[in-house]
């Protein structure tokens, strides 16, 4: 099942595989600029903390929408129109939520982001593992996530800068407008970057197959793939489509709980990618470290540390994920982020509170809660956060990998939406009680890919829908026997 490779990576396809990834960088930076924010919404529009949760989560909504209809529109009109289409709604929301009136309002325009946010969530690495070849769809799949965080970093660092140069968010800083509202309309650059670099990328090959265009399809894979027997895989990609376009949820059912064995295991990826927390510790980071007793400019410095962390960790991601395979990396970062999110679930229960009934972190415990916190996003970079977004690209069968992906991706922000929503109320609860719960499923994530996780490195796309899942492992049965290749 396994070919041999193309042995050397053609820049071309890094190029396209780059420019599919801007949308990756807008889903960090307009997901997490809230972060900036959130106390000056509060104030501004007088918002009770468990409102405020539901402001800050209200893009995911839109988020798991855009998600689940982006596979359908892309089989349809084809991958470059939605990454445009999300272009377009990324720039107004930008806009419209930085001219925001009203809370109501505010909330429409991040809604507007989040569907552009959930459709980049599918599009990018439908498109990157469709384009890439197998050595190195791993390594190219991963550039999703490292666009991500470096666009996180993007919106913290243009928070903190923002918030500096007006001496505060809640400052007017030009035009009469507010440092947060700046915060958001710093969106609409990269926006406009991204929108211009989709319409210059070439179509995906197995879209192009299925839409009968097989000279521009064999192109983009001699041009951009490095396929050299192209022949060859557009026959492969044929047999493995299907009816692609008329794809349905009904294709996705099964014997078990309604729905295939592949379909559960992306969408349970999905769900421990959330609900271990990592999106608290953006969305949530500065009002966190605030009220631990940091200021201002401590709080907004402590959250880039841990973006760039993010960052560099990502990049290990990307060296390894092609050559010791997408599980041992998994079951790395579930062990390494349960240890780390206990730690800081025991720090916070040292906490004591001050005369506003802030909690305040004594001696070494605040070290502890901040060093907990980098070593669960560094575990987190170099493993979860990158390699879900790779295997929701390659696992599913060709014939169901549009509408499966859309589930799956839809489900990851629907976890998203749960955790970012009850984070507030947990944080009333006792900040112990939220991170002994993001321990407790980070601990129950590394049973999940013991047992139902398998391997997909070096595996083709077109290999998928020729095997089957048992034990959490992929098989195949020829002459009768059951062969486990993965």
């Amino acid at each position: 099942m396994l070919r041999s490779p193309t042995r050397s990576l053609n820049r071309r396809v890094l190029g396209i595989t780059i420019g599919a990834a801007l949308g990756g960088f807008l889903f960090g930076f307009d997901s997490s600029v809230i972060n900036g924010a959130v106390e000056s919404i509060e104030k501004d529009f007088s918002l009770s903390a468990a409102f405020s949760g539901f402001v800050v989560a209200s893009a995911l909504l839109g988020c798991a929408v855009g998600a689940w209809f982006a596979g359908g529109i892309a089989n349809r009109f084809g991958r470059i129109r939605v990454m445009v289409i999300s272009a377009a709604l990324f720039l107004a929301s930008a806009i419209g939520t930085g001219l925001a009136f009203a809370v109501w309002d505010l909330m429409l325009w991040r809604i507007v982001g989040g569907v552009a946010i959930g459709a980049a969530s599918v599009i990018a690495p439908a498109y990157i593992a469709e384009v890439a070849p197998a050595k190195f769809r791993g390594r190219l799949g991963s550039l999703q996530q490292m666009a991500i965080v470096l666009g996180i970093f993007a919106a913290l660092l243009s928070d903190q800068v923002l918030a500096e140069v007006a001496g505060g968010a809640d400052e007017v800083l030009w035009f009469g407008l507010e440092a947060w509202r700046w915060m958001f309309m710093a969106c609409a650059i990269p926006a406009v970057i991204y929108g211009i670099a989709a319409l210059r990328l070439p179509e995906s090959p197995r879209y192009l197959v299925y839409r009968r265009r097989k000279d521009e399809a064999a192109e983009v894979l001699r041009t951009f793939s490095g396929e050299t027997d192209v022949d060859h895989r557009i026959a492969e990609i044929e047999r493995s489509i299907g009816h692609d376009e008329n794809q349905s949820i009904r294709d996705l059912r099964g014997q078990r709980f309604g729905l295939m064995p592949i379909v559960w295991i992306g969408i349970l990826l999905s769900i421990f990618q959330q609900f271990v927390g990592i999106n608290v510790i953006f969305y949530y980071s500065n009002s966190l470290w605030q009220s631990v007793g940091f200021e201002e400019s401590q709080a907004f410095l402590t959250s880039t540390i841990t973006s760039v962390t993010n960052i560099v960790f990502t990049i290990v991601a990307i060296i390894f994920v092609d050559r010791i395979g997408r599980r041992l990396l998994l079951l790395v970062g579930s062990s390494g982020m349960f240890v780390s999110l206990l730690a800081m679930a025991i720090a916070f229960s040292t906490a004591t509170l001050d005369d506003r009934g802030n909690a305040v972190l004594d001696g070494a415990w605040g070290g502890v809660a901040l060093a907990g916190a980098n070593l669960f996003t560094a575990f987190f970079a170099a493993t979860w956060g990158p390699v879900v977004w790779v295997l929701l690209g390659e696992i599913f069968p060709n014939r169901i990998r549009a509408v499966a992906l859309a589930v799956a991706a839809a489900a990851q922000w629907l976890a998203n939406w749960t955790i970012t929503m009850t984070f507030p109320l947990f944080a009333d609860i006792g900040l112990t009680f939220a991170y002994g719960f993001y321990a407790t499923m980070a601990l129950l994530s590394l049973f999940f890919v013991i047992f139902k996780v398998p391997e997909t490195k070096g595996m083709e796309l077109e290999d998928m829908d020729s095997v089957e899942i048992r034990g959490g492992k992929f098989v195949t049965i020829e002459d009768g026997e059951k062969k486990v290749i993965s």
